[in-house]
């Protein structure tokens, strides 16, 4: 009898442990590249973190999508997409031919990629990584979540501060009752001169990515002819040059990555074929496409050699996941547009103040011939991603990443991309944390907190070519960029351009005395008083410091003397009468006046 009551006792406690609900600060559901960042960030800001993903694999597109040639943000190696990068390079580096040049194009073996990201999560205090474990519910409790997950085929309760959507296609937001738009939006809507007239729902089409190896001239690895094939399909392949485009996928250990557009294995999509209730169908069909075109490879352009790599455990040893480009968008607090991109410091708007994140992907345009307008973008330059991006208008504690974010569909064709993800999921990371650590909701959102902390772990909120992560002024030249009191300077090269500091180039008196004159109420005493010179000199800035924080003159200057080359290290001599650098000007007017500390609001404008 005592041992029967025992027994019921310990089924008893057994369904009662797993049936308790997890309590967390943050929780985030997908493990892409955003989620992946989001959830390393947060863990690492010392807040309890969990990550749950659908699949058995971390990464997302870069991995379990197999879109591992990246070249967004190869310039750009923040915070935890450079230790990414850093930690593909380390591994790869006596790989022959592999190059881990500053900015080489990174290119990598997907399940090497979501391992290095498996291990780096291993090693996460506060983090816990929950694989093959889909979400199913989420409703709002307090001013948190309620979210059901499966964990071995039972449903477990998740009770999060803050839920961080990392899903590839906006799932999460969705099932909370986030309205999205898609397609292109009209010119009206979005004041962008290069978007249509009138609003237009198609979106990026999907490519099912497929990672094949060469094993050898004399091998013939053709595989059985797939459902439905139809050779016409693939036929505009004839007459080009194969072996540059198996070239420009090409990955370590003779695998290459084969993503190629026209007749490629590039799939038509409509927001439709992309919902949940769709996707199985829509997917199959999209494999079968792909499978279509390695047998056109090896059947009708004499690649018998080339077969898809065992990468992936599926049947069909294609990759887990489609690349998706486009999916719906959410209604942020504010929403990202091209002239952010092109002319951020020009905008009524300020959104650069609150960057968290930044990007310099060029824009794709993936539709079927004839089937979308074809935007013809100017140069692309780097950019950074405003805050209020990421946060719902109208759901507090809930963050979107991937192509849920508050963007125009024009700046989605290049956020979207994984690496950009990378940094985004990171400022998403520090936003939750921010919120759960000061129990608070996204509604009372502090920007220049949220900025402090992704620069505490070499996050780039300005995307500065000049000015690398070893400089020892980095973050004193980062806040001082994202105050506005010294802009950056966009020049383009090419298709692209890029953001500079031009630290040695110096100061003029017209770029920052409205600054000054907006935030400091005894500068206008001061300019009207000194009436500076067009070129602003050391002596100018040492008496604005005196003046502004109420120090002695002749003490500032002794003092400054003292420490320009010991303390500060300039290289240039001390010299009241000589125009000041930009660098000079950054480094002591971030000390001494510190106006990253001013509060700017969610649109970038100085709160008083």
């Amino acid at each position: 009898m005592v041992k029967k009551i025992f027994l019921i006792l310990f089924l008893l406690n057994g369904s009662f442990t797993h049936a308790q609900t997890i309590k967390t600060d943050i929780l985030v559901i997908g493990g892409g590249a955003s989620g992946t960042a989001a959830a390393i960030q947060g863990a690492r800001s010392k807040l309890k973190t969990l990550l749950v993903e659908p699949g058995p694999w971390l990464g997302g597109s870069m991995t379990a999508g197999g879109m591992c040639v990246v070249e967004g943000n190869r310039n750009l190696p923040s915070g935890i997409w450079g230790e990414f990068r850093k930690r593909l390079h380390e591994y790869y580096k006596t790989t022959r031919g592999f190059d881990t040049a500053y900015n080489a194009t990174l290119r990598f073996e997907p399940y090497t990629g979501a391992a290095i990201l498996k291990k780096i999560t291993d090693t996460v205090k506060n983090l816990t990584v929950k694989l093959n474990t889909p979400f199913t519910a989420i409703e709002k409790d307090g001013t948190g979540w309620q979210v059901s997950i499966t964990i071995d085929g039972k449903t477990t309760t998740v009770k999060a501060k803050v839920v961080i959507d990392g899903t590839e296609t906006g799932d999460v937001a969705a099932k909370a009752g986030e309205a999205f738009v898609s397609g292109f939006d009209s010119t009206q809507d979005t004041g962008e001169a290069l978007a249509p007239q009138t609003a237009l729902p198609r979106i990026q089409d999907i490519t099912w990515i497929a990672i094949v190896k060469d094993f050898g001239r004399a091998a013939d690895r053709t595989i059985a002819k797939p459902q439905g094939y139809d050779a016409n399909e693939y036929a505009c392949l004839k007459g080009k040059n194969i072996t540059k485009m198996l070239s420009d996928g090409k990955l370590p250990n003779d695998k290459y990555m084969i993503k190629w557009a026209g007749c490629g294995n590039q799939y038509p999509t409509t927001i439709d074929d992309l919902k949940p209730a769709n996707r199985d169908a829509f997917y199959a069909k999209a494999r079968l496409h792909t499978l279509g075109l390695i047998y056109y490879l090896q059947t009708e352009l004499g690649f018998k050699n080339l077969a898809i790599s065992d990468e992936y455990p599926t049947p069909d040893h294609l990759p887990y996941l489609p690349y998706i480009r486009e999916a719906g968008r959410s209604r942020g607090l504010v929403r990202m547009v091209l002239d952010d991109v092109y002319k951020p410091y020009d905008r009524e708007s300020k959104l650069y103040r609150t960057a968290i994140a930044v990007g310099d992907a060029s824009p794709g345009q993936h539709y079927g011939e004839g089937t979308a307008p074809k935007t013809n973008y100017q140069p692309f330059m780097t950019y950074s991603i405003p805050l209020g991006a990421i946060v719902l208008k109208d759901l507090d504690n809930l963050l979107v990443t991937e192509k849920a974010m508050s963007v125009s569909h024009l700046v989605n064709a290049s956020s979207m991309y994984p690496s950009v993800q990378m940094s985004i999921g990171q400022g998403a990371g520090a936003t939750a944390a921010f919120c759960a650590f000061f129990k608070t909701t996204t509604k009372k959102l502090n920007a220049r907190v949220i900025q402090g902390e992704l620069l505490d772990f070499k996050a780039y909120l300005l995307p500065f070519a000049d000015i690398k992560q070893n400089d020892p002024y980095w973050r004193s030249i980062q806040q001082i960029a994202a105050t506005g009191l010294l802009k950056g300077i966009q020049r383009t090269g090419g298709n692209s351009g890029q953001l500079f500091f031009m630290p040695d180039s110096v100061v003029s008196t017209a770029e920052v005395e409205p600054f000054f004159k907006e935030i400091y109420a005894r500068a206008f005493l001061w300019f009207n008083k000194e009436k500076p010179a067009e070129k602003f000199t050391q002596g100018n800035l040492l008496s604005l410091i005196s003046e502004i924080t109420l120090t002695d003159p002749k003490t500032v200057q002794i003092s400054m003397q003292k420490a320009w080359k010991t303390q500060y290290k300039f290289t240039s001599d001390f010299d009241m009468n000589r125009s000041v650098t930009r660098r000079e000007f950054a480094v002591l007017a971030n000390k001494f006046l510190n106006p990253f500390a001013r509060t700017v609001g969610v649109s970038g404008r100085m709160v008083n």
